[in-house]
């Protein structure tokens, strides 16, 4: 049995930016384990849902299927709002999939996406790709070099007028690509997720300090485009090189395994750009909810309240437009 560790700064709101929920029979992550894990001592005042292919309808156009997820999150977050099962509001921001191969057609399903929520922030077409075949394709099953399609950038057209931004999932190999997205639309919101995918197995593994050199020289390029945010978290999973782990790592552990990470992306991002995420229930697998918000805590204890203040929340809610907590 672990034996859970006393919370740090409890008081502190905190918005956690990026988790996912879904029906899974073997490990279901819905709005009570949600609850069960931001009411762990941590005063986590809301969350923005990531899509994660759940509860696509099961019928009609393909392109339309996926609108069904942003209906399931809606009455999630309905259910959050009326104060029923707390004061938390959960996925007071949605971040849901639209198929970026559609090009300008994509514009149509957006405004279905917006119809269905006000909470509807933007998208994530993921773009994690890697030829080895020990690394998996992320679940959309994307091509090599999606970010530089014309499909795409046709489609990531659509997304600044609407308001919306996008959320980029991809390999460490792949950072570059998206800056030069991201310098090619310097208008629309681009939110890296999980820190660009440091990889630590299949060729990669044994690597780590070579793959963190690379990593630093392509965010440092990345942080230049000022229309960039930086989710700092999801580096806890098996991709990454995490395997074979006894027992959850706690606080201390999290921050001496990845603490580099953070340290760097903060100093060349700013807190004001930088936002700390769970990535639950996926590094769930080896953390729990309170010790890794520990770790985020122990990691921000250097810079000024105000940093930390947009390290834990500010940053987030100002990315997602989110409602500010007082």
């Amino acid at each position: 049995m672990v034996t859970e560790e006393v919370i740090i700064d409890p008081e502190r709101p905190l918005c956690d930016p990026h988790h996912h929920l879904w029906d899974h029979a073997t490990a279901p992550y819905m709005l009570p384990e949600l609850l069960a894990d931001t009411g762990c001592g941590h005063n986590v005042v809301s969350t923005v849902f990531v899509e994660c292919g759940a509860m696509y309808r099961s019928s009609g156009p393909t392109a339309l299927q996926p609108l069904g997820e942003t209906e399931f999150v809606n009455g999630v977050a309905a259910m959050c709002s009326s104060g029923s099962y707390g004061s938390m509001r959960g996925c007071a921001g949605i971040v849901g999939f639209a198929d970026m191969l559609l090009g300008e057609q994509v514009g149509a399903v957006l405004d279905q996406h917006k119809s269905l929520s006000p909470r509807f922030r933007g998208i994530r077409h993921c773009a994690s790709y890697d030829a080895a075949p020990e690394i998996r394709t992320s679940h959309s099953n994307p091509p090599q070099h999606l970010l530089l399609r014309d499909e795409f950038q046709a489609a990531f057209v659509e997304l600044a007028p609407r308001g919306l931004s996008f959320d980029a999932w991809l390999y460490h190999p792949q950072l570059r690509e998206l800056t030069e997205l991201a310098r090619a639309f310097p208008n629309t919101t681009i939110v890296l997720n999980h820190f660009g995918g440091p990889l630590g197995i299949g060729p990669y593994a044994g690597k780590q300090d070579a793959i963190f050199r690379q990593w630093q020289v392509e965010v440092a390029a990345l942080a230049a485009c000022p229309n960039v945010y930086a989710k700092l978290g999801g580096l806890l999973m098996a991709v990454n090189g995490v395997r074979g782990l006894k027992q959850p790592l706690n606080a201390d552990e999290i921050v001496a395994a990845t603490g580099h990470y953070y340290r760097y992306a903060i100093s060349c991002f700013g807190p004001e750009r930088c936002m700390f995420e769970s990535n639950f229930p996926v590094d769930k697998r080896n953390c729990s909810y309170a010790s890794l918000w520990n770790a985020f805590k122990k990691i921000a204890a250097s810079y000024s309240a105000t940093d930390q203040d947009w390290l834990c929340h500010d940053t987030a809610v100002a990315c997602y437009r989110l409602q500010k907590s007082p």
